[in-house]
Order: structure tokens, then C-alpha cells, then sequence
């Protein structure tokens, strides 16, 4: 007898730890996430305006030396080394790296693009609300009949998150 109570005992544990977690996410995890794909959005933002100061920079000085003799000397840093060269040898090289930051940060705009459409299906699969923002006309009180009959979301519904 006690072999087979250990086992049905061990059977409905299984059953329990299965059972219970099949519908979804939980509140925790579901705020983890959507933050974590807000500080992703930020880093993209923080860096795509470090990127335009340096292209800002890059056209001050590709337009000061536009107006300098070709045959000048200049100073450039190359991995962190000073090196001479002219201004005709600088100049194309400058243009062809704001170029290349220019494209970089048409990428990252993209990817900022697609990474807020991203998070605004989240917060609309998870109805996460940020402090301070309010519903619109109707829709608290359409949640609160929700939530009173039982009828509220799966998984996160509800979240708020700071």
C-alpha cells in the first residue's frame, strides 16, 4: 500500500506542476520584458543621437576644409594617433565616413521604428499601462465590468508598470 500512495502522490504533483502554468507568461516576467524592450529602445536612441553629433561634427569640419588649400598640412586621429597628412588626402576620407554614419543611423532609425511597434503590440497583447497615463473615454469602466464578471484577460492583464 505505501508503494502505490508514494506513487499517486508523485503523479499528482506532476499533474499540479504542468497544469497550472499553461497560461502564460506571469506579471513579473511579462514587466521584465517589456522593459527590457524599452531600455533597447533607448540604447538605440541614445546611440543614434551620438552618431548625429559626430556627423554634425564631421560637416563642420569637411566645410572648414573645403575653404582650405588642398596642399595644407592637417592632423588626423587614427586609432587614437595623430597622423599628417593633407587636406586633399582628409577630405575624401571625412565624407566617406559621415556617409557611412549617415547609414548607420538611417539603420538604427529603422530599427527604433520597428522595435516601437514591437512594444505597442505588447502593451496592447498584455494591457500594459504606464503610471500617468490614462485610459481613453470608456475604456475603465469597460475593464472594471470585465474584471467584475470574471471576464478579464489571460496572463498579465492589467500591468502596470512605472
Amino acid at each position: 500500500m505505501a508503494a502505490s500512495s508514494s506513487s499517486s502522490t508523485a503523479a499528482s504533483k506532476t499533474n499540479n506542476s504542468t497544469g497550472g502554468k499553461q497560461s502564460g507568461p506571469s506579471a513579473e516576467q511579462v514587466v521584465a520584458a517589456f522593459q527590457r524592450m524599452r531600455q533597447e529602445q533607448r540604447s538605440m536612441a541614445a546611440k543614434s543621437a551620438e552618431l548625429e553629433m559626430e556627423i554634425n561634427e564631421h560637416s563642420l569640419v569637411i566645410d572648414t576644409l573645403r575653404e582650405v588649400d588642398p596642399t595644407r598640412k592637417c592632423y588626423r586621429l587614427v586609432g587614437g594617433v595623430l597622423v599628417e597628412r593633407t587636406v586633399k588626402e582628409v577630405l575624401p576620407a571625412l565624407e566617406s565616413n559621415k556617409e557611412q554614419i549617415s547609414r548607420i543611423v538611417e539603420s538604427l532609425n529603422t530599427q527604433m521604428q520597428t522595435k516601437g511597434r514591437e512594444l505597442t503590440e505588447y502593451r496592447e497583447r498584455y494591457n500594459i499601462r504606464l503610471v500617468g497615463e490614462e485610459d481613453g473615454p470608456g475604456k475603465a469602466g469597460a475593464a472594471a465590468n470585465r474584471e467584475s464578471e470574471g471576464g478579464g484577460s489571460k496572463g498579465g492583464a492589467g500591468v502596470l508598470v512605472s
